[in-house]
């Protein structure tokens, strides 16, 4: 007995549309198999040198070291700086912990920095205001994959000899001024969470620009040995040399990676062709009902790694969730300022501290964004957005 069609598009309109769904290109598993027949699954194996020199050669870098995550690729970053009490370093508050919690694991006090209401991106009219004698480094962090206003952030950090290190969890593939995203601060960070437009599951990278932290970020992510100079037949034998910890990732992990890296190029077109549906068919609803749709300047070229709204207030924000949830889409805020945390307010955060912060962060909404997102799930989404009762 054939299906009732309206009991058909009952179901089907129940059907759950997730969040985020991590993009699988077929490859990974082939390399994966590959690298357990090779019998080296630890790191830094062949897969793992293969995807770090791919990345630098698309990014444009001197050099890509594989890490577990961003967070560990930030924290080598303050390893590197030598971040330590006494010393400050400036994070815009509207951002993921961990691009504070790296350097105050060092012992360094975090001072918040407000962020553009265009670009939500750190202020770089502000940052002069919260630069000490005592700041150790800026921490820039190209929201959804959109630049900073580099330029001004490395004058101003210039005049003082301050370090900037790029947290690009976002960025990959972004640029400014057609200059790619990671090549700016002595440093850059980038993620391979599940969530990001490349994914390993847990993953990240340092890219390092300056030739002086090379050597020693090599030392850092072998345990404080000189382990790669024993395996590149310089040193005879490896020891203890230095501080360090175990940042590398599995060789597995670098065989998933590289065929996500490899296949970037479907990744992306079809990241770009989901953000520009959004983007053309909200504008009118969204210029009608006073919502704010992402800003990209000229001079930037995004990342396509999320779509976000600005509603007009936080109700109205928290309403559209619960509205879409009803209709199982997930659909998801984002940062609580760092400044208003518990460990926030430790590091001297208040209320009123970074105003355009507080006022996006009550009112962003990111919508369902994957690669697999079918133009009959997206078409769902923007129905029911344009028939919420704002």
């Amino acid at each position: 007995m054939a299906d009732n069609p309206s009991s058909t598009a009952a179901r089907e309109a129940l059907r759950p549309i997730p969040f985020n769904v991590p993009y699988c290109s077929g490859t990974e598993f082939e390399y994966m198999r590959q690298a357990l027949a090779g019998g080296h699954i630890s790191g830094d194996g062949s897969f793992s040198r293969k995807a770090q020199a791919l990345l630098a050669g698309i990014v444009g870098c001197r050099r890509a070291l594989l890490t577990t995550s961003c967070t560990d690729a930030l924290e080598m970053s303050a390893l590197l700086l030598d971040v330590g009490p006494g010393d400050e370093v400036v994070v815009p508050s509207f951002t993921f912990v961990s691009t504070a919690n790296a350097f105050a694991l060092r012992g360094a006090k975090i001072v918040f920095c407000d962020i553009r209401s265009d670009t939500l991106n750190l202020d770089e009219t502000v940052l002069p205001t919260v630069i000490s004698p005592r700041t150790k480094a800026v921490i820039s962090v190209h929201y959804a994959g959109v630049g900073c206003e580099m330029a001004a952030i490395l004058d101003t950090a210039g005049r003082d000899s301050i370090a900037v290190i790029e947290d690009n969890a976002h960025g990959l593939f972004g640029q400014y001024h057609g200059r790619n995203l990671g090549t700016f601060g002595s440093m850059a960070t980038l993620s391979f969470h599940e969530t990001k437009n490349i994914t390993c599951g847990e993953g990240g990278a340092l890219l390092i620009n300056d030739e002086q932290f090379v050597e020693r970020a090599e030392i850092l992510r072998e345990k404080g040995t000189d382990r790669s100079r024993f395996f590149r037949g310089q040193v005879d034998k490896y020891t203890w040399v230095d501080v360090g910890s175990s940042f590398l990732p599995s060789d597995l992990l670098g065989a998933y990676l590289l065929a996500q890296l490899e296949a970037r190029e479907t990744i992306q077109a079809t990241r770009r062709r989901v953000w520009n549906r959004y983007q053309a068919e909200l504008s009118d609803w969204a210029a009608a009902k006073g919502v704010t749709l992402p800003y990209i300047p000229a001079h930037c070229r995004q990342s396509y790694h999320m779509y976000y709204m600005l509603m007009p207030d936080g109700d109205s924000r928290d309403r559209l969730i619960a509205y879409l949830k009803e209709r199982a889409i997930w659909s998801v805020f984002h940062y609580i300022p760092l400044h208003l945390s518990t460990m926030g307010r430790q590091y001297g955060g208040y209320a009123g501290q970074c105003p355009v912060t507080e006022d996006v962060s009550a009112r962003l909404i990111r919508l369902p964004f994957y690669n697999s997102l079918t133009e009959t799930d997206q078409a769902r989404v923007i129905d029911a957005i344009v028939h919420f009762p704002l």
